[in-house]
C-alpha cells in the first residue's frame, strides 16, 4: 500500500465517476449522494495526506510506459486539499443548480474523472506524468463547457478545446527538447540539470514551447481567448473550477519552468514579468468594459491570472532574495481559487433563478437577500485588495516584490501597472455590486 498511498486520490475519483454514471442509471437521488460521498472522502484523503505524508514520493512503474511518479510536499498538498475542497463545494451545489437539467450523468462522470487528473497534475513529481494528467483534464473538462450544448456553448467548447489541443501539443514538443537536452524530467533534478546545461539556447526553446502550452491553460495572454467565451455558456459550478483550479494547473507548470529551469535568469524573468503586466492589465480593462456577470468573472481571473505572473516573473529575477515574491504568489494563488468559488456560486444562484447574465436584466436581484449581499461582498473585498481581507496580504506582498527589485528604470512603470490594475479590479467589482444589490429593477 505505500507504494501507491499518493496515487489513491488520483485514481479513487475516477473509479468513482464510473460508479456515478452507473448508481445514476438507476436512481438520481441516489447518485448525486453518492458522488457527494466521493468528493468528500477525497477532501479528507488530502487532508490526511498534506499532514501526515509529507516527503513521501510513490512511482508506479512501467505505468504508461516512463512510469507515473507521485510526490507529496507543502505546495501539493496545500493544493490538492484546496482543489478537493472546491470540488466537494462545487458537486454538493450541483444537486439543487442542476436540478432541471438534462445529461447530468454525463455531468457528474466528468467532474469526478477531471478531478483525479486535475490531483494528478498537483501530486506529479516529474513533467511526463504532469503532461498525462493535464491532458486527461483538459479533454474531459471540455464536456463542461459544452454541457447545454446550445449553439453558443459548442462554439465556446471548441475554442477551448482548440486552445487545449494546441497548447498540449507545443508543450509535448517542449518536454520532448527538455528530456533530450538534459535527460530527465523528474522536477527536482532540474535545477542540476538546466544549471550545467550548456547550451541556454536549447533550453529557452524548450521553456518558450513548454510556456505555451501551461500558459494555454493558464489563460495568460495571448492564449486567454478561451476565458471570456466558455465562462458565460458553462454551468456555475464548473465556472468556479475552470477559473478557480484548473487556471492553476497551468500556474504550477510555468512556476515549474521558472523555479526550477529558470530560477535566476534575469533573460526569463523579465519575459514571465511582462506577460504577466499584460495579463494582468488587458483582464482588468475586459472586466471593467463587460455587462455580463459570469464574463466579467472570467476576465477578472484572467486579470488575477497575470498578477501571478507578476510574482512568478519576480521570483526569477530576485533569486535568492524571493521571499516575498514566493510568499505573495503562492497565497495569491490560493486566494484567488477560494474567492472564485464564492463569486462563480453566487453567480450560479443568480443564474439559476432568473436564467439571466446581462447586467441590465439582473440588476437589483441581490436587493432584500442578505446572505448572498455578505457572501458577495466577501469576495468582491477579497479580490480588491482591500485592507483586513485576504487579498490585501497577497497583493501587498506582490507589490512590496516589485519595491524591493533594483533594476532598470522600467520597473516603476511596472509597479504603476500593477497599482492600476488593482484600481480597476476594485472599479468592476464594485459595478458588479452596486448592479446586483443596489440598484433597482423595472420589474
Amino acid at each position: 500500500m505505500n507504494e501507491i498511498q499518493l496515487a489513491v486520490p488520483v485514481f479513487y475519483p475516477m473509479a468513482g465517476a464510473l460508479l456515478t454514471y452507473l448508481i445514476g442509471r438507476k436512481s438520481k437521488e441516489g447518485r448525486n449522494y453518492f458522488a457527494d460521498f466521493v468528493v468528500i472522502t477525497e477532501f479528507l484523503m488530502l487532508l490526511y495526506g498534506a499532514v501526515r505524508l509529507q516527503g513521501t514520493t510513490n512511482i508506479l512503474e512501467g505505468v504508461c510506459g516512463m512510469g507515473l511518479s507521485f510526490a507529496m510536499d507543502g505546495f501539493r498538498g496545500i493544493y490538492g486539499v484546496v482543489a478537493a475542497f472546491m470540488w466537494m463545494m462545487t458537486i454538493v451545489f450541483s444537486r439543487e443548480y442542476f436540478g432541471h437539467y438534462r445529461n447530468r450523468n454525463r455531468y457528474y462522470l466528468f467532474q469526478l474523472v477531471t478531478l483525479g487528473a486535475t490531483i494528478g497534475v498537483f501530486l506529479s513529481a516529474d513533467l511526463y506524468t504532469t503532461f498525462i494528467f493535464f491532458e486527461i483534464m483538459s479533454f474531459t473538462s471540455y464536456v463542461w463547457v459544452a454541457q447545454d450544448e446550445r449553439k453558443e456553448s459548442l462554439r465556446a467548447a471548441q475554442t477551448y478545446l482548440a486552445v487545449a489541443v494546441i497548447g498540449g501539443l507545443v508543450l509535448l514538443m517542449g518536454l520532448f527538447l527538455l528530456y533530450t537536452s538534459v535527460g530527465t524530467l523528474e522536477i527536482g533534478a532540474l535545477f542540476e540539470a538546466c544549471r550545467n546545461f550548456p547550451d541556454k539556447r536549447m533550453l529557452y526553446i524548450a521553456g518558450g514551447c513548454m510556456l505555451f502550452g501551461f500558459g494555454a491553460k493558464a489563460g495568460a495572454f495571448p492564449l486567454h481567448i478561451w476565458l471570456p467565451k466558455a465562462h458565460p455558456v458553462a454551468p456555475a459550478p464548473a465556472s468556479a473550477l475552470l477559473s478557480g483550479i484548473l487556471t492553476k494547473a497551468g500556474v504550477y507548470g510555468i512556476l515549474i519552468i521558472s523555479c526550477y529551469m529558470f530560477y535566476g535568469d534575469e533573460k526569463w524573468g523579465s519575459l514571465i514579468l511582462a506577460l504577466g503586466v499584460v495579463t494582468m492589465f488587458g483582464g482588468a480593462v475586459l472586466a471593467v468594459f463587460s455587462v455580463d456577470l459570469k464574463r466579467t468573472l472570467a476576465c477578472s481571473s484572467m486579470s488575477q491570472i497575470g498578477f501571478i505572473l507578476v510574482g512568478t516573473g519576480m521570483q526569477c529575477l530576485l533569486g535568492a532574495e524571493n521571499g516575498l515574491a514566493v510568499h505573495g504568489t503562492f497565497l495569491h494563488m490560493m486566494n484567488h481559487s477560494l474567492i472564485k468559488l464564492v463569486l462563480f456560486m453566487a453567480a450560479g444562484v443568480v443564474f439559476m433563478n432568473i436564467h439571466q447574465l446581462d447586467l441590465n436584466e439582473i440588476r437589483g436581484f441581490g436587493r432584500g437577500k442578505p446572505f448572498l449581499n455578505a457572501a458577495f461582498l466577501m469576495g468582491a473585498l477579497g479580490i480588491g485588495g482591500i485592507p483586513l481581507w485576504n487579498g490585501y496580504i497577497s497583493k501587498t506582498l506582490l507589490h512590496e516584490s516589485i519595491v524591493e527589485y533594483s533594476g532598470a528604470p522600467v520597473f516603476v512603470f511596472v509597479e504603476w501597472m500593477f497599482l492600476i490594475s488593482g484600481g480597476l479590479t476594485v472599479a468592476y467589482m464594485l459595478k458588479l455590486y452596486i448592479s446586483l444589490f443596489w440598484e433597482k429593477n423595472r420589474d
